[in-house]
């Protein structure tokens, strides 16, 4: 690797938290460049300015270099009323916390969380997110 990608590579977010947006309840995992996983953490069932708050909180205990979004698509890829309120939150995000926002198509993540048994459909579904998201990174 020349000294210049090395550079470039090591400027790119190693950390990220992760987020499967919900209007009742938002799932949070978190992640590393380096491992290639995600670990579900918890999911935050409150609203409006309290959801931020422990939102905040979250990334001053995780420190992230970034924060993965997961937007809902029909399975046609058409958007509804859900994607653009998730667009919606990833904007609110990067404005309150400075951070850098990738989206991530998630059509069909709470289907697998689901299908695995997971207690917490809403923070598995974010790890699977944030793996999808480190997978289209490597590629």
């Amino acid at each position: 690797m020349s000294a210049a990608h090395a550079s470039i590579a090591s400027q790119a977010p190693q950390s990220f938290l992760a987020f499967d947006f919900g209007i009742k309840r938002v799932g949070v995992a978190t992640g590393s460049r380096f491992s290639g996983a995600a670990e579900p953490l918890k999911s935050i069932a409150v609203e409006g300015e309290a959801r931020f708050v422990a939102i905040e909180k979250l990334v001053r205990e995780w420190q992230p270099d970034a924060l993965v979004i997961g937007v809902p698509f029909h399975p046609d890829g058409a958007e509804h009323e859900i994607t653009q309120r998730a667009r919606r939150f990833g904007r609110q995000l990067k404005s309150r916390l400075r951070l850098p926002v990738f989206e991530v198509d998630e059509r069909y993540t709470s289907v697998e969380a689901e299908s695995r048994g997971a207690r917490d459909v809403d923070s598995v579904s974010a790890a699977l997110i944030l793996e999808q998201f480190l997978r289209e990174q490597q590629a």
